[in-house]
Formats: structure tokens, C-alpha cells, sequence
């Protein structure tokens, strides 16, 4: 798409180029395509929303049905942007994503670093990863060490001895993802990336400054809940729990006999992880909608059955699931090693995140600064897409409009490799950052 164009009535700036986004989750598969203007800023152009009926945990468990949904989003995010796409990046929360952080250095005996240098160093990085078995997602150049100096981002011009990256590598099984990659295909759609969706998160919702310092993002999905810990400004692990949003849907409508869809809008619309004294006394009405009131033997109550709870009610079971979750959350932080100094922040987004009081029920369980992070760096953004449920879809376009280098399409090269174990790699990341606290 090129040139001055009208929408809505109003011109829009030149497109240069578009990109298209596809999360495939597990209550919903969203799209989003954003050009980028002659002035460099990324424009929502359109997006798209469908249910998620073949999708269990992050796991693609019906091809067909997924498809449909994809091929409705993807349709739907073209009509409103007018125009047509036929590739885009796609999120992965299945398949067991795994994080590790590996560092190489080439020696340079003083010379100037220039273009060539950099493509020997990361070839040499790419030799030393050892998928076993696994599936590459990323393997991502982050911060450059010169004579053992960490944090350099462009050594390109400066001087040294020996010049060192640090390598971001997320490994995932192979089935899940090539599950995903034929799905799309299926939708005559052509996959440009698949991106792990911490790292899209993360892209739409953290600060550079957070990244640098040490922040866990917790992703609370309908099904999956990812915690991506970030230090040094990179993500240097990852934990994943079979938990999320819909386990509480669940919850609400066990306790209530309700269906799931009545369930979900009521914890939209009434739930909270906190209480207040007035719960006791706010009254929420459990009669089916009208139009629903002769699905009688659907799962259901009987549309004869008309009464009410207490918010006290709701909330009270809505915490029993969230607390099971709080626990594991507790547990993966502990196991990522987030347990260092005072002052390290937990940003909390995905679907689940928008649950009233969260925030602050978190921050005391966890006993850390939480906030809720919000898809920020696209123009056009509509606001039905701006929460927190949408961050991974913006994340995705984010992640393509940057076009990160990845270093598997390095060419293979020679040189003397001094290779450093990744726990080695994060002890040392970690004791910088306790230092500066």
C-alpha cells in the first residue's frame, strides 16, 4: 500500500510498508495489520477478532477449526484496512518454550571493529547452539561485551582485544509450532515469523529501562499463563503454568451452575480479586438473557430458575482458582531466581490481567511493585485493542515492523570461539544487577 490515502474521511499518512500479526490463542484469534508511515511511525491500519474453538492450552487440538477463525480474522482486519496481506508473524505459547542466554567472543587482537566482525562473532554464536532435538524459535544477538565491558550495544568503530555477544535462544517443541505453521498456510496466509509470545508481550508492554534493571512479565492468558523474567535487557528465562482466565470462568460457573459464556460475563462485568464491605450488599442478577431463556438442558440452569449473589459470593470463588494460580506464580518466580533485591518490578497483562484489583492483590501475595502492562508503541491503536488481552497481538507487530536480527541467517565462518555456559551467563547478569541495588 503506497501513496495518500482516505479513511474514516480523513487522509491518512503515506504507507511504506505493511505488517500482519497473528495470535492465535485459546479463547480468541485476533489480527492486526500496521503500516508504517513515510515518517517512520507504526499505524494501525486494521484488526480483526474471532472466537477460538481448536485451540486447548496453547495447543492446537482442530486444524479446521482454527483455520476458520484465522482465515475470519485475518478477512475482517483486511476490510477494515482495505488492503490484502499474505504473510504474517504468529505467536506461540505452546510447545514448552524454554529460554537460555549463551555468550561467544572472537578474538580481535586490538584491531577497529567493523561490519565483518559482527557477522563472524554471530556466526560463531550460531555454531554453538545446541537445540537437542528442540525447535530454534529465536536466537537473537542482545548486548555486546568488548575486553569483558558488558552492555554495548553498537561496537561497530570501537576498539578491542576481544569482542563477545550474548545470545538470546527460546527453544520450543517442534509438533506445536509446526502445528501452527500449517494451519496458517491452510488459511493461504505465508508465516514470516513465529514468535514466542513472552517475547511479543514483552516487545508491547516493558521499557527499556524495566528490561534493563530486572522485571518478570506474567502473561495471564485463558489457558496459559507465561512468566518471561527480563535482566541486562534481555529475557533470560521463562516458566509456564497450564492455568489461566478460563480455569476461573470455570470456577464461577461450577459454583453457580452456570454456562461458561454467562460465566465469563459476569466476571467481566461483576468480579474482582479484592473485596470491599459493600460486597455483601451489591446483588448480581444470574437470570439468563432473554434470548437465551429457552436454552433449557444446555449446560444451564432452567429459565424458570431467576436468582441472585452476592458480589461477596463472587469474589469468594473467584479467588479460590486465582490463589491456586498466585501459588504456582510464586513457585515459577522462585525457580527463575526472582528473588533478589527489593525494588524489582512484576508487570502483569494477558486477558486475565483486566480482573478488578488484581494489581494490588498481587502486589501484596508477592510482595513486590506490580503494574499492568499495556500494548504502547502503535498509533491507531482502537481501544477495544488496548488492553492488556491484546498485548501479545500488538507485541507481534511490534516484533515485525523492527525486523530483529536473527542469527541463523548469519553465513557459517571461522573463528576462535571462547564459549561461556548460560548459567554462568546469567550468575553474572544477576550479580550485576544486585550491585546496582
Amino acid at each position: 500500500m503506497s501513496g495518500k490515502a482516505r479513511k474514516g474521511g480523513a487522509a491518512v499518512p503515506r504507507i511504506e510498508k505493511t505488517f500482519g500479526a497473528l495470535d492465535i490463542g485459546s479463547s480468541k484469534v485476533c489480527a492486526m495489520i500496521v503500516g508504517r508511515t513515510e515518517t517512520g511511525e507504526l499505524l494501525v491500519l486494521g484488526t480483526g477478532q474471532r472466537a477460538s474453538d481448536g485451540v486447548k492450552r496453547g495447543y492446537i487440538t482442530d486444524m479446521q477449526a482454527t483455520e476458520l477463525a484465522v482465515r475470519e480474522a485475518v478477512e475482517q482486519a483486511e476490510r477494515i484496512a482495505g488492503l490484502n496481506i499474505d504473510h504474517v508473524h504468529v505467536s506461540c505459547s505452546s510447545g514448552g518454550l524454554t529460554s537460555t542466554i549463551a555468550r561467544v567472543e572472537i578474538d580481535l587482537g586490538g584491531g577497529r571493529i567493523d561490519e565483518d566482525d559482527v557477522d563472524h562473532l554471530l556466526a560463531a554464536g550460531r555454531e554453538t547452539i545446541q537445540p537437542g532435538g528442540r525447535m530454534v524459535l529465536h536466537a537473537q544477538p542482545a548486548l555486546y561485551t568488548l575486553d569483558g565491558a558488558t552492555g554495548v550495544k553498537k561496537p561497530i568503530g570501537l576498539h578491542a582485544e576481544r569482542l563477545g555477544v550474548d545470545i538470546h535462544v527460546v527453544f520450543a517443541d517442534g509438533a506445536p509450532v509446526r502445528n501452527i505453521d500449517q494451519t496458517v498456510a491452510a488459511a493461504y496466509l505465508g508465516v514470516s515469523g513465529i514468535v514466542a509470545a513472552p517475547i511479543a508481550a514483552g516487545t508491547a508492554c516493558l521499557g527499556e529501562e524495566e528490561r534493563e534493571l530486572g522485571v518478570a512479565l506474567i502473561e495471564m492468558g485463558a489457558a496459559v499463563t507465561n512468566i518471561s523474567l527480563y535482566a541486562g535487557g534481555m529475557l533470560v528465562g521463562l516458566f509456564t503454568i497450564p492455568f489461566g482466565g478460563a480455569d476461573i470462568t470455570d470456577a464461577i460457573a461450577s459454583a453457580f451452575g452456570l454456562r461458561r459464556a454467562e460465566a465469563e460475563r459476569i466476571k467481566c462485568f461483576h468480579g474482582a480479586a479484592t473485596s470491599s464491605p459493600r460486597d455483601n450488599h451489591d446483588m448480581i442478577d444470574l437470570r439468563l438473557p432473554e434470548e437465551d431463556s429457552k436454552l433449557v438442558g444446555a449446560g444451564g440452569r432452567a429459565p424458570d430458575d431467576k436468582h441472585s449473589i452476592s458480589r461477596a459470593q463472587l469474589v469468594s470463588v473467584i479467588r479460590q482458582p486465582l490463589d491456586y494460580l498466585i501459588g504456582e506464580i510464586t513457585k515459577g518466580l522462585k525457580e527463575l531466581g526472582f528473588t533478589g533485591a527489593q525494588g524489582q518490578r512484576i508487570v502483569l497483562t494477558g486477558g486475565c490481567a483486566e480482573l478488578r484489583g488484581l494489581a494490588d492483590h498481587m502486589q501484596v501475595a508477592l510482595g513486590r511493585t506490580v503494574r499492568i502492562g499495556r500494548p504502547s508503541g502503535l498509533a491507531g491503536l482502537p481501544d477495544a485493542h488496548a488492553g492488556p488481552a491484546f498485548s501479545t497481538l500488538a507485541g507481534l507487530a511490534l516484533f515485525a515492523a523492527d525486523e530483529p536480527v536473527d542469527i541463523r541467517s548469519i553465513a557459517s565462518s571461522y573463528q576462535q570461539v571462547h564459549k561461556h555456559s548460560g548459567a554462568a551467563v546469567l550468575q553474572r547478569l544477576w550479580r550485576a544487577l544486585v550491585g546496582n541495588f
